[in-house]
Order: C-alpha cells, then structure tokens, then sequence
C-alpha cells in the first residue's frame, strides 16, 4: 500500500521552537510511516507537504506529487492558509474590509476538483479535517509581527478562530455531499487532551507532540476507511 500526504506545512512538519519557524523530522508522515513499520505493514507513506500552500497551489502541482506517485490513497489536509489573511495589509489598513486568502466557495470547488481529479486515476481520496488552533497564542504572533492594529480589524471582522471553523464546517458538507472518506482530525484531538501541549507557540502548527498524536488519530482511523484491520498502537 502506498499513501501519499497531500497538503501544506502541516504536512511537511512545520513548527514554531525558540522564536523560528522550523521543519521538524517530527512530522505526521514520518510518525504514520513508523507506525505502519512498527506493524511490519508493507505500506509507503510520501510526504508531499509543501509550507505555504493553499488549495489552488495542491492543484497546480496534483500532477506532478500525487497521480504520477500512483498512491492507493492520498491524505489531504489543506485549508489553514486558505482562510487566513494579508496580515501586513490587515495592519496598514484596519478600518477596510479583507478577504480571506482563497475565499470559501473557491476553497470548496477547489477540493471538490482534487478528489475528483484523483478518483480518475483509481486514487482514494481521505480528506483530513482542519487541526485546531490555539487563537490567542496565533494573535500574540501576529501582532509581534505586525502590530496591534490587527486586534481592532478582529474585534470588528472575526479572528482566525471564526473563519477556521467557517471552512472546516464547509469542509464537512462537502465530504457528506460527495460521500467521500475522512479522517476527522479536528474533533479527536480536541479529545486527546490539553490542546496547548499540541501546538506550537504560534498557535497554529503543530508541535512533535501534536504530529505524533496527528498520526495516531490518522492510523487508527485508516481500518475504517479501507475496511482492513490494522493492529491498534499501545499507548
């Protein structure tokens, strides 16, 4: 079986350590790979996580990291740079409306072209639910960065929690609509525990702890999607 992750830099194992973004070898791929290993499953998991993406930029490159790979499955999780903002812009101009960066319908029709483009290449599609995020930690980030301004745009428009939930919530009306699989990431680790020993100190990647426990949750729900039993991971 070989599965290829699809998605941005919460695939490639982004995380904020010591004031920096960093890559972390410590990612939910290279858990999910251990995992399989651990079973002594003959499964290949790719990581094709790319910091930065949206939706549009997993099109344009769906060729090239997921049908030409062949994979049985591909995981995909995408939407957190989808829904956030031009923070600079934000801050320079707190009294104007702003858009999301990829406004939702198009972020939908987006996915919806992606499953349905892998679905021709006999390729199962598994969508990944958004991992939460800790928004006062992602707002002191931000605000380091650009300013208190943003907090008056927020208190008026929404923050990030808000859009967040508005894309996850069309998220799950498209997998219902298109009866396609998932993983619902986003619920099973708010119910993994402390939510702040997850995510990183900007608030929306994850830390080690919060990949490692990604991947669990992604594991042992694989069973139910490609109705194979696979043996449960000791706590």
């Amino acid at each position: 079986m070989k599965i290829v992750c699809f998605g941005d830099s919460l695939t490639r194992g982004v995380s904020y350590l010591k004031g920096r973004v960093r890559i972390i070898k410590d990612n939910y791929p290279t858990f999910l790979q251990s995992f399989f290993s651990l079973n002594q499953e003959e499964t290949i998991v790719v990581n094709k996580g790319v910091f930065n993406d949206n939706s549009g930029l997993l099109i344009s490159r769906l060729e090239k990291d997921v049908i030409l790979e062949k994979p049985n499955y591909v995981l995909i999780n995408i939407g957190g740079n989808d829904c956030n903002f031009k923070w600079e812009e934000v801050a320079k101009f707190p009294e104007e409306m702003h858009e999301p960066i990829v406004p939702v319908a198009e972020y939908v029709n987006n996915i919806k072209n992606i499953i349905n483009q892998v679905k021709e290449y006999n390729i199962t599609p598994i969508i990944l639910t958004l991992p939460p995020l800790d928004p006062v930690r992602y707002y002191e980030f931000i605000a380091s960065k650009y300013g208190h301004a943003v907090s008056h745009w927020i208190s008026r428009c929404g923050g990030i929690e808000h859009w967040h939930g508005i894309y996850n919530r069309q998220l799950n009306k498209l997998i219902e609509q298109l009866n396609v699989p998932f993983i619902d990431v986003r619920t099973n680790l708010k119910k993994s525990g402390d939510l702040t020993q997850f995510i990183s100190d900007d608030g929306i990647h994850l830390n080690a702890a919060g990949y490692k426990e990604m991947s669990k949750i992604i594991y042992q729900n694989l069973s139910r999607v490609n109705k194979q039993q696979i043996p449960l991971l000791e706590d």
